[in-house]
């Protein structure tokens, strides 16, 4: 099997953009897990990393805002945001076109999947990348679940793109690493930016590290949006590593309420079964 790395981590902007605001311990503790799941991706030397992340509007808006995307060009730009704002130089990120296209046509014996041969990485990506691969020399294939213009995909379709996705690693011989991104509980850009609800964030967690995917899917986007905010939705890019890892359980590495970053803070990662 070629998938040989799984993990989720959040991507919230103030992680990179306020870091000198944030308390020091805070600060220094994310540093180290993230530098812990770095080491981890390293050691299984992948050929190339699929970020499965939500897309905030960066790339596609309402008038065309696909369910599924997966990114299938030679290089890749980012951050699309203001650089000093970010607190992450722009930079040129290498893409596998030939690669990508494999695991697509893959996935669209089951998925109906999108595809882009142009994309800017927003910060969704490039916090992750600032931390995982921070010389940026490890070919990137950006995946989106659309978590922000309703109506959203349904959690179990979420789960079916990670196991065609997984499925897809394992007809090619390359080594290829999946990391979903997002923030679990949150209210970005609202009044209640730095509202986290921590009791929420430890119970999907502990769902997510047993790959339950009854309990995994057992929430509604009412429950989501009342408990864990609008931000709760990117949930769906931490189930389809679930589902690209369906055999595996998973660890939890990291994870603390900050609010200066406007989330709770996540590393974790699936044993590869």
């Amino acid at each position: 099997m070629s998938l040989v790395f799984a993990g989720i981590c959040s991507h919230a902007p103030g992680i990179t953009g306020r870091i000198h605001m944030a308390d020091k311990d805070d600060a220094r503790t994310l540093q180290s897990a993230m530098n812990e799941m770095r080491e981890n991706l390293e050691r299984a030397k992948p050929d190339a990393l699929i970020v499965i992340a939500a897309e905030h509007f960066a790339n596609f808006f309402m008038d065309n805002m696909p369910s599924y995307c997966m990114g299938m060009a030679g290089h890749y730009n980012g951050p699309i945001e203001d650089p000093q704002w970010l607190g992450i130089e722009r930079t040129r990120i290498p893409g596998v076109p030939e690669l990508s296209r494999r695991i697509i046509t893959s996935i669209m014996q089951d998925i109906d999947l999108a595809y882009a041969e142009e994309w800017k990485f927003d910060h969704g990506i490039m916090v992750p990348l600032h931390h995982l691969t921070p010389r940026y020399d490890l070919p990137i294939i950006p995946a989106n679940i659309n978590c922000q213009g309703p109506p959203l995909t349904p959690l179990h379709r979420a789960y079916a793109f990670g196991q065609a996705l997984g499925r897809a690693c394992a007809e090619i011989p390359e080594r290829i690493a999946i990391v979903g991104t997002g923030g679990i509980s949150h209210w970005p850009a609202t009044p209640d930016s730095g509202k986290i609800n921590e009791a929420w964030d430890r119970d999907f967690l502990e769902r997510w590290c047993d790959n339950d995917r009854d309990a995994l899917l057992d929430y509604s986007d009412e429950q989501v949006y009342l408990d864990a905010g609008q931000g709760g939705f990117e949930i769906r890019n931490f189930i389809a590593v679930a589902g690209a890892a369906e055999n595996s359980k998973g660890t939890v590495h990291y994870y603390r309420p900050i609010p200066i970053f406007a989330v709770g803070c996540t590393a974790a990662t699936m044993a590869i079964a």
